[in-house]
């Protein structure tokens, strides 16, 4: 009878560990089910890179809220499309609960990058920069744009490779389960 007990409770507690790559998952439709929602977190980042004022940071520097982080770069098409899409989840949602954080990946010069976000009316968007691609390769982005969701302790538990449509009601259900989570946790 004991074992049944601490079996119940081992996978009650299992069930609670997982609820919020499950109901995540659950929230995909769309272009979002391209999302792969990871069944454990995936080790963050530490490895620096520009900021946006010439300074050097690290992902670590958003931890205590979840975030969205978007690789792109001035000469990708798809860039074009789904970067006012982020800007506009960054001004619904940016905050203290939530950031959108886009770098910029391997060759953009600032002058560049700001003419791209004004063309398509992303000015507000963050102006980082990985030029090495150091950290794009330590977090395993192949080709963009790139989307990483890390959780409120920087780890990563969701990516999506290409495009996606982040201005559909999938794509907000997922960001507002991620304020929540960071919020729970």
């Amino acid at each position: 009878m004991r074992s049944v007990v601490l079996i119940g409770l081992y996978m009650a507690a299992t069930s609670l560990a997982n609820a919020a790559p499950a109901d995540i998952e659950a929230l995909r439709k769309g272009d979002m089910r391209k999302l792969a929602v990871h069944a454990e977190p995936q080790r963050g980042s530490d490895v620096p890179f520009e900021s946006e004022d010439g300074g050097e940071i690290t992902l670590a520097d958003y931890e205590g809220k979840p975030v969205l982080v978007n690789f792109w770069a001035t000469w990708c098409a798809p860039c074009r499309i789904e970067m006012p899409q982020l800007a506009a989840l960054q001004d619904e949602y940016g905050g203290a609960d939530f950031e959108v954080v886009t770098i910029a990946t391997g060759r953009n010069d600032a002058a560049g990058m700001e003419r791209f976000l004004t063309e398509i009316g992303a000015e507000a968007l963050p102006r980082h920069k990985d030029p090495r691609q150091a950290l794009a390769r330590d977090m395993g982005v192949l080709g963009l744009p790139v989307t990483l969701l890390l959780d409120a302790g920087g780890q990563e538990i969701g990516r999506l490779q290409g495009e996606a449509d982040w201005s559909s009601d999938s794509a907000r259900a997922i960001v507002e389960a991620l304020i929540a989570q960071g919020q729970d946790g």
